[in-house]
């Protein structure tokens, strides 16, 4: 399935690409099985957000040593890869179970058209 995310928001079209990673518009629907097909997503550096979220959202991470909490705003991440943006949004809604990482590598994302 291709998806051109030119203009769409980050939430919205991360919630669509997580159903259709699921396998839910299939009508023999299993969410214990891998029934779902590759999603193609282009324009990743194309999308938008709304609010005030491009200087507000900080994204965590933590390397498990005492005084190594880094963080970085939505808008350098966006700067730095827009691919990266939407893969932690799409990560963030499928469910925490084995089939996740599976489900994710049948996401594939680019910046431009290709």
């Amino acid at each position: 399935m291709h998806i051109n995310a030119d203009g769409k928001i980050v939430g919205r079209l991360a919630s669509e690409i997580a159903r259709l990673l699921l396998g839910k518009h299939n009508p023999s629907a299993r969410l214990n099985t891998m029934e779902s097909d590759d999603v193609v997503v282009i324009h990743t550096d194309k999308l938008r957000v709304t609010g005030n979220k491009m200087k507000g959202k900080i994204y965590y991470r933590h390397s498990g040593y005492i005084g190594n909490l880094k963080e970085e705003s939505l808008a350098s991440l966006f700067a730095r890869d827009s691919r990266e943006v939407l893969r932690r949004a799409v990560l963030g809604m499928l469910p925490k179970n084995k089939l996740r990482k599976e489900r994710m590598k049948k996401l594939k994302l680019f910046r431009g058209e290709k």
